[in-house]
């Protein structure tokens, strides 16, 4: 089985959950369709007992008994394909829903190889341009199918000699298109990767435009983005021309037919075999065949491009979840961490990013990390939330193996402050009291604006705490930022914070004011500070020093720089 053919079963999974509003769509169609040999069959009775004076009923019937089946056939397409749109759009909110849900979920290494263009692409894009293109394709392979049937139907009970001729090219046409389909599977695949490419550009020069700027580097940006642009544009004009090729070889093999067919109905009209209305009917109906094999014949080209961008957010519905083994809630936390011989080792890398670590933060403590970058700080926190798995040993909090505790009821212990600081497009106040279940407790989140040295500036907003922040905090400065996400921190109420050069962005003084909100406010809290600004893990009850994912030196500062070693030699160089 194809890949293609894999993504094809796994959606006719969602369409079960829809076929009573898809059966009863191609109940409406196959009414429709039953309309189409009533047009002809109306024409032979015409010729055949109009022209001769036998008609049975007036003539000023005629005209509304033509409109009236035409009327009939375009009502019936219509609720057929009002039903199917509203079909599809359940299935895709249902998708969605899913996709959303996978991305909560999916394991965190997956977000290295993943950009925030592509996420976007397989949550929203994916799914809608998939529905669209196969709702219109569903609407003509099903109305195109059953008017086909209906019509076939009609020439064989008109002629079946005739009605058999036709069958004959059916066979060619039907190596003709699967040869173009699979040639349309690989095409579309490769088109698929180089688009994706190209979102991956925008994403790049959105982000990071004042690099791109200062870099002088918009020239190379540009080429960058034409040199795949031209590739998508080649690989379009491949698949275009695939595509377009499958309607004159159907025509062609038609025509082939036609002019047999033509030929044999000369012949027994001239044997006195059919009357003239019914030769007329017949070349009528089977006029009326060549658009919907038309139409069927091209639906290959479309499937195969909704199939290729399905799969796209296939991927990351069936991209492994983050393991979730705990059984146990931990309703109330003390603070207490316990690293006993834990070692992580990532994928790729020579050497563990943790090595046989061993340290224990006693509740209500203040314990600072520092280093060189890349000496396991980060890893050590982001094992502790089980953002990592770990290799071996144990980390225990009160005493419980994270591991048995589930990790909605393990997080929820945690406030963090990471370095590279997200905010949402809400208000400052949303910000502050991000997902709170309850409503915004307003004097509280001024409280923890005051303490994160922001409150000055919030307070002169035209709508004060109510003012929206952009996206992703773009209406603030950098500064500003980070004491946002300082305050949201503060607005937890959980037992351990966790800064990770969290006032890395900020001034002296506003670093200064913000320590000591911190020192205020810590009372009964465990907190973890990494910093490579020594300054501000001087008063730390321990400060711990790491290198190779170990910790090599710990202690208060005092006794550290009276040790004299790695700490003493760090300060030294930032004074």
């Amino acid at each position: 089985m194809s890949e293609l053919d894999s993504t094809a079963k796994k959606l006719l999974g969602y369409a079960r959950q829809e076929w009573r509003m898809l059966l009863l769509s191609f109940v409406i169609f196959a009414l429709a369709g039953a309309v189409e040999p009533a047009i002809p069959a109306l024409f032979k009775k015409l010729i055949d007992s109009g022209f001769q004076g036998e008609l049975d009923y007036p003539i000023w019937l005629v005209p509304p008994i033509i409109i009236g089946l035409f009327l009939l056939r375009g009502a019936l397409n219509y609720c057929g394909t009002y039903i199917v749109q509203a079909a599809l759009g359940r299935i895709v909110l249902e998708f969605r829903l899913q996709l959303m849900a996978a991305l909560f979920k999916v394991r965190s290494d997956i977000f290295s190889s993943l950009t925030p263009g592509q996420v976007v692409n397989k949550i929203i894009n994916d799914p809608f341009w998939a529905s669209q293109i196969l709702g219109s394709t569903l609407i003509n392979l099903v109305k195109d199918t059953t008017i086909l049937l209906c019509l076939l139907g009609y020439l064989l009970y008109l002629n079946w000699q005739l009605t058999l001729i036709s069958f004959v090219s059916m066979p060619l046409l039907a190596i003709a298109v699967r040869k173009a389909q699979k040639r349309l599977e690989r095409v579309g695949q490769a088109q698929y990767e180089s688009q994706q490419r190209l979102i991956d550009i925008v994403d790049d020069n959105a982000r990071a435009w004042r690099v791109v700027r200062t870099f002088g580097a918009t020239d190379f940006e540009g080429r960058r983005f034409e040199h795949e642009a031209q590739r998508l544009r080649r690989l379009s004009n491949k698949q275009m021309a695939t595509g377009a090729l499958v309607t004159p070889i159907t025509q062609l093999v038609a025509a082939i037919g036609v002019s047999a067919i033509v030929t044999l109905a000369l012949y027994q009209a001239s044997q006195g075999g059919s009357t003239v209305g019914e030769f007329v009917s017949f070349i009528m109906a089977l006029l009326m065949t060549i658009s919907p094999m038309r139409h069927l014949s091209d639906v290959f080209q479309p499937i195969a491009g909704a199939l290729v961008a399905a799969r796209g957010a296939f991927d990351l519905l069936e991209a492994p979840s983050e393991l979730d083994a705990g059984t146990r809630d931990l309703d109330r936390c003390q603070g207490d961490i316990r690293f006993d011989q834990v070692t992580v080792q990532f994928s790729g890398a020579s050497l563990p990013a943790l090595n046989g670590l061993n340290i224990h933060v006693k509740p209500g403590t203040t314990v600072a990390l520092v280093g060189a970058s890349g000496a396991g700080k980060t890893t050590m926190v982001n094992s502790l939330l089980r953002f990592v798995a770990v290799e071996s040993g144990q980390i225990r909090l009160d005493g419980v193996p994270i591991s048995e505790i589930r990790l909605s009821s393990l997080r929820k212990h945690f406030a963090v402050v990471s370095q590279d600081i997200v905010l949402f497009d809400g208000t400052v106040a949303q910000n502050v009291a991000y997902a709170s279940d309850h409503v915004i407790d307003r004097e509280h989140v001024q409280a923890c604006l005051h303490a994160a040295n922001l409150w000055s500036h919030v307070n002169e907003l035209p709508l004060g705490m109510d003012s929206l922040v952009g996206v992703n905090g773009s209406l603030l400065s950098g500064g500003q930022r980070q004491r946002l996400a300082i305050a949201r921190a503060l607005y937890r109420d959980s037992k351990i914070w966790i800064f990770d050069e969290a006032t890395s962005a900020l001034d002296t003084e506003s670093e200064n004011l913000i320590q000591k909100s911190i020192e205020s406010l810590r009372y009964g809290r465990t907190i973890i500070i990494i910093a490579h600004r020594l300054s501000t893990v001087r008063h730390a009850d321990a400060i711990c020093v790491m290198s190779a994912g170990q910790i090599i030196e710990q202690g208060s500062h005092d006794v550290l720089m009276a040790l004299g070693g790695k700490y003493f030699e760090m300060v030294r160089l930032q004074s």
